[in-house]
Order: C-alpha cells, then structure tokens, then sequence
C-alpha cells in the first residue's frame, strides 16, 4: 500500500468521513468502520449499526485515560473477586489473538433517555470526544469532576482504553484506529465498529475492500498503518 493511501484516509479522517481498517491475517482478521468521534453523528451511528452490524464503540488516547481515570473493565472485575468469585473463573487469560483486553468501561451521557437510539449514541460519543479535548487543558480532579457530572455509567457506548505507547506494546484496531487519530491531528478518539457478513462471521478482506470501493472510502491494513507511525507518521 502506497503512502498516498494513508495520506488520503488521514484528510479523509479531518473532514469527518469514515475509513476502513483490517487488523491483520494472522489476529483478529477483521474490518472496522472507523471515524474520529469529534465528528460523529446520528448518521455516523445508523452507518455503523446498518452497514457494519459489529459492536460500536470509541477509543481513548492514553493520556486521556490517565486523565479521567479510566480503568480497564478486566481491572475492575478482579477487584471484586471476593465479593463476586465467578468473576475469578471469567479473567480473559485465554483470548486467543491477544493478551490483554481493551475494554473499559460503559457509559451514557447524561442528557440521553435509554442511550441505545443513534441520537443518544450520537450524542454520548461527542460529548466524550468534548471532554476528551478539555481535558487536556484540566487538572485530573477537574477532568474526573467534569466526567462525573456528563456522564453516567453503565451506559450503551463502550469505551477501550489505548495502551501507553500505541502501536509498540498493542497492535490492535484501539490502538491503529487511535493512531490514525493522532496523525490526523484531531482529538484522539475515535468511534469504531466491526464489518459483519451475512453469514454471521466477520466480513473477509476481499468482502471489506470491495464495499470500501463502491462507496470511495480508504481501505488501511495494520501493517500499513505501523510503518507509517514507525516512520514518524509521515511516510518519510
């Protein structure tokens, strides 16, 4: 894949539009639909839900999570083990691409009714995208105050924690869709969702690259995506 592709899906990525991922062969061998989440809207979510059909949810830069104190869902389980032992016996130590989950925690702005209609996602994931931004001009109690008082948790949008160095420790679909955001320059966040077949299974590559053409939207692989960050994201 030539430069000029991931150039392309970075503008694509400033004015808004969808780009398309694949992870990789040999990991979870899936397709998101990918967006910054500064620019999601209701459309946004009734694309994902109708033409992807996987789970929607929005990732977060690291610092952003040191910022709001986000923990990773696994962490918050094994802290109630002995209260709830069944969830001793559910730690994801066996995921077979992967060694660790991404997975934080759910959450629903305040201002939405069951959080579950594009209105409402719409509306959780660009008041995340909000803060998120703000919160690089706050101190931790601030942006911690500030998440409290917008949001509520459990909600309908999952959030997935970026690890801290992005694509060196983890190379998958938070961390290449956050590191696109970064070399777009937008806030690091972005809203994601799986490509799903009619079959049940996840949409194959060729399946991914043929819809990303019928509807001009840029196709990226992950290694693509890791050269292009090796390199100082960009391309040079």
């Amino acid at each position: 894949m030539s430069d000029e592709m991931i150039e392309r899906a970075l503008e694509d990525i400033r004015k808004g539009r969808m780009v398309m991922i694949f992870d990789a062969d040999d990991r979870e061998r899936e397709t998101d639909m990918v967006i910054a989440s500064q620019f999601i809207t209701p459309a946004s979510i009734r694309e994902m839900r109708k033409n992807a059909g996987g789970l929607i949810c929005t990732t977060a830069h690291n610092d952003i999570c040191r910022k709001l104190d986000l923990p990773f869902l696994a962490d918050v389980l094994a802290c109630n083990h002995d209260r709830h032992p069944v969830l001793k016996g559910l730690a994801p130590n066996d995921i077979p691409y992967d060694t660790k989950s991404a997975f934080s925690i759910t959450i629903n702005h305040r201002r939405t009714f069951t959080g579950i209609t594009d209105k409402d996602r719409a509306l959780t994931v660009s008041e995340f995208a909000r803060l998120a931004k703000d919160s690089y001009s706050l101190d931790e109690a601030e942006a911690q105050a500030a998440f409290g008082k917008a949001f509520r948790a459990p909600g309908h949008i999952h959030l997935l924690n970026s690890t801290p160095h992005l694509l060196s420790e983890r190379k998958g679909h938070t961390e290449l869709a956050t590191a696109m955001m970064v070399m777009a320059g937008v806030t690091p966040t972005a809203t994601i969702c799986e490509m799903m077949g009619d079959d049940g299974d996840a949409l194959s590559k060729e399946k991914a690259k043929r819809y990303a053409a019928r509807f001009d939207l840029c196709f990226l692989e992950g290694k693509d995506i890791i050269d292009f960050w090796k390199r100082g994201g960009n391309g040079k």
